[in-house]
């Protein structure tokens, strides 16, 4: 059923999910990402450049790459999930984000896990809340249906 597409994805993944989100909102409907990149050239330089060489030599790489240069087609359902004691994707790359899709007036929602890393695992209960949410947000939004 092509009308209930979902996607989401971690980190890198995150980022996927950001931008098949905003680039592909005829397919995909509800996206959830986690600790994503929406700002490329913000995040940690050796490891983009591994893929991407440098920001200097690709700086066109680097634009397409950023999903937050696509915020403005995002229609779905869309779920951004982020630990505030990030020290890999740091919590200021998702904040840019997080203004650009305020500024366009789409509707989101984000969930804050205080102190926690990239992995989102420290603290009793915290994987199974975050997963608990995940699910219900799917759910909620994929609706379930005759196939």
């Amino acid at each position: 059923d092509l009308t209930r597409v979902g996607i989401w994805g971690w980190s890198g993944g995150g980022s996927n999910t950001l931008n098949a989100m905003f680039r592909r909102p005829d397919v995909y409907h509800v996206g959830i990402a986690v600790a994503p990149k929406p700002q490329p050239h913000l995040y940690n330089a050796w490891f983009q450049e591994i893929y991407m060489e440098t920001r200097e030599t690709n700086p066109e790489g680097y634009r397409k790459a950023a999903a937050i240069n696509y915020a403005e087609g995002l229609e779905g359902d869309l779920l951004i999930v982020h630990g505030t004691g990030e020290t890999n994707t740091h919590l200021e790359i998702v904040e840019g984000l997080i203004d650009r899709l305020v500024e366009l007036g789409k509707p989101f929602d984000y969930m804050t896990y205080p102190n926690r890393d990239h992995g989102i695992r420290k603290g009793k209960g915290t994987t199974v809340h975050m997963r608990m949410h995940m699910i219900r947000y799917l759910l909620n939004h994929l609706k379930p249906g005759p196939r």
